[in-house]
């Protein structure tokens, strides 16, 4: 029997060179009947105006195990940034998650048993710009898979954090020191 997992946390940050490709998602996975699958149970039922949240999904009618529900960093105002939201980049995060249990991240005993609340980057630029669906489904597919590999690994783990701590800047951090920004 695979332990009890009450609660996970991952992030990740996935890039192509296009600005616009950057997905960077933030996943909390936990057991349905705990902490995870109460806040899943709210956050679909207290519906924001600009920040829906969707369960991830296939296609319509073809949702993914373990459930997944996508929250937007950003406030959505426009009907083509919904769109690129609600198909190109759903699509990528169902395969992502799917991708992460074929790998073993997530055991697949537990995908009827687990849910994940993942809360996802769109740069608003895609509005103004030509993008490649293409880049940006597979951007926020391998971004998915990481933030899920390293949630259930505990990555980065105390120790390289540690270790790191004084090595690692921000790097917008850098950016600004750089007067960059």
């Amino acid at each position: 029997m695979t332990a009890r997992i009450v609660m996970r946390t991952g992030e990740a940050l996935v890039e192509a060179a296009p600005s616009w490709s950057a997905a960077e998602p933030e996943v909390v996975i936990g057991e349905l009947d705990g902490p995870v699958g109460q806040a899943i149970a709210t956050l679909i039922g207290d519906q924001t105006k600009g920040h829906s949240r969707v369960f991830a999904i296939l296609n319509c009618d073809v949702q993914v195990r373990p459930v997944t529900l996508m929250v937007s960093k950003v406030t959505v105002t426009s009907t083509k940034y919904t769109n690129i939201l609600m198909g190109t980049v759903q699509a990528a995060i169902a395969n992502g998650v799917l991708d992460a249990v074929r790998a073993g991240d997530i055991p697949k005993e537990k995908a009827n048993d687990l849910g994940i609340i993942i809360s996802v980057w769109l740069d608003p630029s895609v509005v103004d710009v030509e993008i490649d669906h293409k880049i940006l489904f597979e951007t926020n597919r391998a971004a998915t898979a990481k933030a899920i590999k390293k949630a259930m690994n505990n990555e980065p783990s105390i120790d390289w954090l540690l270790e790191n701590q004084d090595k690692t800047v921000h790097c917008f951090h850098q950016m600004a020191l750089d007067g960059q920004i």
